[in-house]
């Protein structure tokens, strides 16, 4: 590649984020470059080797790389240094990204996530509100394909429907609304980026119930989707480029990034120069980066004057719950999810405790019953006749609860531990505050309404706060440039040219799932870069001396 080519926009990370930013601004005739720190994975090799590994966990098909280690609690347990709580995220470093092994749940915020501060005194308001996300919101379900219905009850405005209708409920999912219904529980269908027909030449679900860690199909949306419609409309891509560092400098006066300097897997360092920057990584890569890059005018870290790069990390702690049911439900026949509760999202509650989302699980219990089983003493006929029995009658729940930002949750470069190139792990202090702590609590004793409603002969409760994966709030967004890291464009306030896809910039977490909310802000953030290339180019056009 020619180091002397400036890009328009240079994009870093290559999941759903990365993909809508590229995508929107390339085909506008823009010149886009990709930089992903992992490689191109084969679906077919991704699915051979879930089918035969040992681990049936997020990451099994995974492969584990030095260069670009990712969060694996199982293959890679020693990346994330965990320096206070537990904090077993998991997340994949491959053109797609963690969407590669997501579950394909797209919930709208409520109206009221947005402005937590302002209605419930607790957490941060955001700078946007929820109108000027809806048509990104809308415009996103249309790119990913949104399968869903809307619900009366929750505060969700929404100017067009859903491209898909919802995944339907399942047996299980029938049996169970019978009981919940009549004791007023909202039991409905979760929005998914799962196809319920034929759509944007990707197939319908088939029922496979490996959503995580793969759908085999593709008929589940990825990150790659979007990176393929952004080559296909110029955008240039390159794997397997980890970058490590961002470098600033004054020009006309004005603090501003230059280049981007990223590391191949050989540990050469190459660089590229932009006009425009987004960090589209997560939120645990994008501080661990933005730390790394030091300089003169930013010793702490590039955009870090306010010094909460890497502060207010949130996720959505869980609490979890396995009935046995008297009768048969048949759990596992289905997208590993379809229904949830949804009473608890919002309400005056929240200025005691956290919102949460009550989902039921659709997993196939027959492998774990079988260990169980086997662990017993078990074997032959009656091990059969017992799986059989006990796994049909199973059912699993996992409840989210909304965490409110505290800057002492926060990631930090290790200053003892570094990776294959040489580049530091992250450390991680996160902790469980009342507010979560007590929301759980109430989690744990409507667990045990629901086993009654449900018929349950057994039942356990889950009670650890573990994370889902949803890391969120680490370059946070906000109007004061002292109290955030960007502003309402996902501009960094110290650097006029840098910005931040993703939910690192969330100020809050809501209790729903954030890909839907990353993607309708990339969208939102395409169209402001779009306008203001497009402003630069006239004014540079307009500056060039009249031909005669």
């Amino acid at each position: 590649m020619n180091s002397n080519t400036e890009y328009d926009l240079i994009v870093i990370g290559s999941g759903v984020a990365g993909g809508i930013v590229a995508y929107h601004v390339a085909k506008q005739n823009l010149k886009v470059l990709i930089l992903e720190a992992g490689p191109r994975l084969d679906r077919g090799q991704l699915i051979e080797t879930f089918r035969h590994s040992a681990r049936k966990d997020s990451m099994a098909p995974y492969p584990k790389l030095s260069y670009a280690p990712q969060a694996d609690p199982v293959g890679q347990p020693d990346y994330l240094i965990y320096k206070s709580h537990p904090y077993h995220t998991a997340y994949v470093r491959a053109v797609g990204g963690a969407t590669l092994h997501w579950g394909g749940i797209s919930w709208r915020f409520v109206t009221k996530d947005f402005k937590l501060r302002s209605h419930y005194g607790v957490g941060r308001d955001w700078p946007i509100d929820y109108t000027d996300l809806e048509p990104y919101y809308q415009q996103a379900e249309l790119e990913i394909g949104v399968a869903g219905v809307s619900i009366n009850a929750l505060d969700q405005p929404r100017s067009a429907p859903f491209p898909l209708p919802p995944v339907p409920f399942s047996y299980m999912d029938q049996q169970l609304h019978k009981g919940l219904y009549r004791a007023g529980f909202n039991y409905v269908p979760e929005p998914a980026a799962r196809n319920t027909r034929p759509y944007d030449s990707r197939p319908p679900c088939c029922g496979s119930n490996s959503c995580i860690p793969i759908c085999p199909t593709g008929a589940q949306y990825t990150g790659v989707v979007h990176i393929d419609k952004a080559e296909a409309a110029g955008a240039a891509l390159i794997t397997n480029a980890v970058v490590y560092k961002l470098e600033d400098a004054v020009v006309n006066g004005q603090s501003t990034l230059v280049k981007v300097h990223y590391k191949t897997p050989d540990g050469k360092s190459h660089a590229v120069r932009g006009k425009q920057f987004v960090i589209a990584a997560n939120a645990i890569e994008t501080p661990k980066l933005m730390l790394m890059s030091k300089s003169t005018a930013y010793p702490n870290g590039v955009g870090n004057s306010s010094g909460l790069v890497g502060r207010n990390l949130m996720d959505h702690p869980a609490t979890g719950a396995e009935f046995t049911l008297k009768e048969p439900v048949y759990s596992g026949r289905g997208p590993i999810t379809i229904g949830a509760i949804v009473n608890y999202l919002d309400g005056e509650f929240r200025s005691k405790l956290a919102a949460k989302k009550i989902s039921v699980g659709n997993s196939q219990f027959a492998p774990s019953v079988a260990n169980e089983l086997i662990e017993q003493g078990l074997a032959g006929k009656e091990l059969k006749q017992q799986v059989a029995y006990l796994a049909n009658r199973k059912v699993g729940s996992y409840t989210m609860h909304e965490q409110l930002p505290n800057p002492n949750n926060r990631v930090t470069l290790s200053k003892t531990k570094f990776d294959a190139l040489g580049l530091p792990h992250p450390e991680i202090y996160w902790s469980i505050d009342e507010y979560e702590y007590q929301s759980a609590l109430e989690t744990k004793q409507l667990y045990e309404k629901i086993a009654k409603l449900i018929g349950a002969v057994e039942h356990q409760v889950i009670f650890e706060l573990v994370s889902d994966a949803h890391s969120m709030g680490t370059t946070i967004m906000g109007r004061d440039k002292t109290d955030s890291v960007v502003d309402q464009n996902c501009r960094c306030h110290d650097l006029d040219n840098l910005y931040i896809a993703g939910s690192a910039v969330f100020p809050s977490g809501s209790a729903v799932n954030p890909t839907l909310t990353i993607a309708a802000l990339s969208g939102r953030l395409a169209d402001h870069l779009v306008e203001k290339l497009a402003k630069r180019s006239f004014n540079h056009d307009s500056m060039a001396p009249e031909r005669r």
